[in-house]
């Protein structure tokens, strides 16, 4: 039996999206009271009820992935929808219970009818280049369907993930700045962008030989790809205020570096992907 208790959420993003969250938890193997905390953590302290917390961990245990909500019956709450996109396309950084004020109703209603709309609340993430909804929309896709798409994250020990970085002569510091199941097989997950050399005919037919699974990814998300917030970055800083004098002396820095990096390194750059 489903509960009412999630009507009670005092939080700004969808139910299902809190499920998401909670079945996150879930796979990495926390508590309960851990996997409420962290979420409460990150946004509203009374965000999520331990009580509601305990009944989607016991469906998950239960092995019941499902997150939507099963149907009700009942008469539907009234809401003059075009009001209400007109409050939130004037000022989209209002909670659900400032609309309800200005509405004249419950914020589970103002919540129930937003989702209807298509809108919900999310923090800003920094990226280097200002997205168009489509894209935008493409990212979430991609974090819900890996989240959702897999019971645990075992399947992370057969990622296999690559990039192309610029290695320079000389390279200049900068400075950071804060900004606001049947018969087992071993099966080879691959991620990368979407860069024209990544999906070129011949790429694809070598990756269909090998058999490896195309791992979706959204463009313009460096934030989403381990060889970039891992590798390139731990590169980088490796570089930092060095100067090569041929193309000798780079290719043996990079060797060395390689050379100098233990497995567990690229396990930390993969498993980090389940954080993010």
């Amino acid at each position: 039996m489903d509960m009412d208790v999630d009507l009670k959420l005092e939080m700004n993003i969808s139910h299902k999206e809190l499920r998401v969250l909670l079945l996150h938890e879930f796979h990495l193997g926390h508590k309960v009271t851990e996997a409420r905390s962290n979420r409460c953590g990150t946004m509203d302290k009374d965000a999520l009820y331990i009580r509601t917390a305990q009944h989607w961990f016991n469906r998950f245990k239960s092995d019941n992935f499902e997150l939507d909500d099963l149907p009700r019956a009942g008469r539907p709450l009234e809401l003059n929808m075009d009001v209400l996109k007109q409050f939130i396309e004037d000022d989209p950084r209002l909670t659900t219970r400032c609309l309800a004020e200005q509405l004249g109703c419950s914020h589970t209603t103002v919540e129930t009818h937003r989702c209807e709309l298509g809108k919900t609340w999310k923090y800003g993430v920094c990226i280097p280049h200002e997205l168009s909804p489509l894209p935008l929309q493409h990212r979430v896709d991609a974090c819900m369907e890996l989240m959702t798409s897999h019971r645990n994250y075992q399947w992370l020990h057969n990622l296999i993930t690559g990039d192309e970085t610029w290695v320079l002569y000389v390279n200049h510091t900068c400075k950071r700045q804060w900004l606001g199941v049947q018969e087992k097989q071993v099966k080879s997950y691959f991620l990368h962008d979407n860069a024209r050399p990544h999906i070129a005919k011949s790429t694809r037919e070598k990756l269909l030989k090998l058999g490896w699974s195309t791992v979706s990814h959204p463009a313009y998300s460096p934030d989403l790809a381990p060889t970039d917030y891992h590798l390139n970055r731990s590169l980088s800083n490796h570089r930092s205020e060095k100067k090569f004098d041929d193309e000798k002396h780079l290719k043996m820095e990079l060797v060395d570096f390689f050379g100098q990096k233990p497995q567990e390194f690229y396990e930390r750059e993969i498993f980090f992907l389940a954080e993010r």
